[in-house]
């Protein structure tokens, strides 16, 4: 048995192969090729655009795939959404569309699109987003470099922006946002009936939202005397709450705890100044709550 898995070729796949990685799934991929090798036998995998993967999913040429969900909403693709996991080509954080236009454009608000030729990548969803707004416009398909269409080729355009620095860096003003998206996770219907492939992809999407997870997390461990324990367990938050273990000298114990990242720097020195001694930080691969 073998399960088929699509992974997104372009600015998703350096983050995805390190999410896999952190999962436990090594992935390595020759130059010009399409093809990855992955160190687990029951799985093959084919690196294609995050755009077409929808597609190729639905007709069951893949089990299952990571694309984003505005592709899958784009193609109206009737597969099974396993996982939503947020990241992105420049961190772990979802994507927006949004309408821009010049930034001295007399359009101000989606109803001035009336009548105006738009230029955009995700064409299926502008259409449908203006047809429930009553607005009639022209809407084409960009091919590339969109955000130096507008005025000359195009009133305004659909991209989608993470920071926005691009169209501002086009002299672009944002009008609307059509569409929040992130990455997601989706299988074939017929696959996720079967019982093992169905398992197969169920462990995946465990290890793979563990290992997302554990980005914005780190492990704590420090020794404190039994005397100081409540002060410190008290400037502690943790998952759960943290791992008390007894140590050799029976006046001390050990401390174990998983925290956000980003709150150890400001914690430590409490930590310290409690009475904790031998402070260790250490990162984390996976975390299943």
């Amino acid at each position: 048995m073998v399960l088929k898995i699509g992974l997104p070729k372009g600015s998703l796949q350096e983050t995805t192969f390190k999410l896999f990685k952190n999962a436990g799934y090594n992935i390595k991929l020759l130059e010009r090729s399409y093809v990855p090798s992955i160190d687990d036998p029951e799985i093959e995998g084919l690196v294609i655009r995050a755009q077409e993967m929808a597609r190729y999913v639905e007709d069951g040429i893949l089990d299952m795939g990571i694309t984003g969900l505005d592709w899958v909403l784009e193609q109206d693709a009737k597969v099974v959404e396993l996982v939503r996991l947020r990241y992105g080509k420049v961190g772990f954080r979802g994507v927006k569309w949004v309408v821009a236009v010049p930034a001295n454009s007399r359009i101000r608000r989606i109803e001035d699109l009336q009548d105006k030729k738009i230029a955009t990548e995700l064409v299926g969803f502008t259409k449908r987003y203006l047809k429930k707004k009553g607005i009639e416009a022209s809407v084409e398909f960009s091919w590339g470099a969109t955000e130096v269409k507008p005025p000359l080729l195009a009133d305004a355009i659909v991209e989608v922006t993470e920071t926005g620095a691009s169209l501002k860096a086009n002299s672009l003003r944002i009008i609307e946002t059509i569409l929040e998206s992130e990455t997601v996770l989706i299988a074939n219907r017929a696959a996720w009936k079967d019982p093992w492939k169905r398992t197969k992809m169920e462990n995946i999407t465990m290890l793979l939202k563990g290992a997302l997870l554990a980005e914005e997390k780190v492990g704590l461990k420090m020794n404190v005397p039994k005397n100081k324990l409540q002060k410190v367990t008290g400037i502690l938050p943790s998952l759960h709450t943290p791992t008390v273990s007894t140590l050799s000298d029976q006046e001390w114990v050990a401390v174990e705890v998983i925290m956000d990242e980003k709150t150890v720097r400001n914690i430590i020195p409490e930590l310290k100044r409690a009475g904790a001694q031998g402070i260790v930080e250490y990162p984390l691969n996976k975390v299943i709550p």
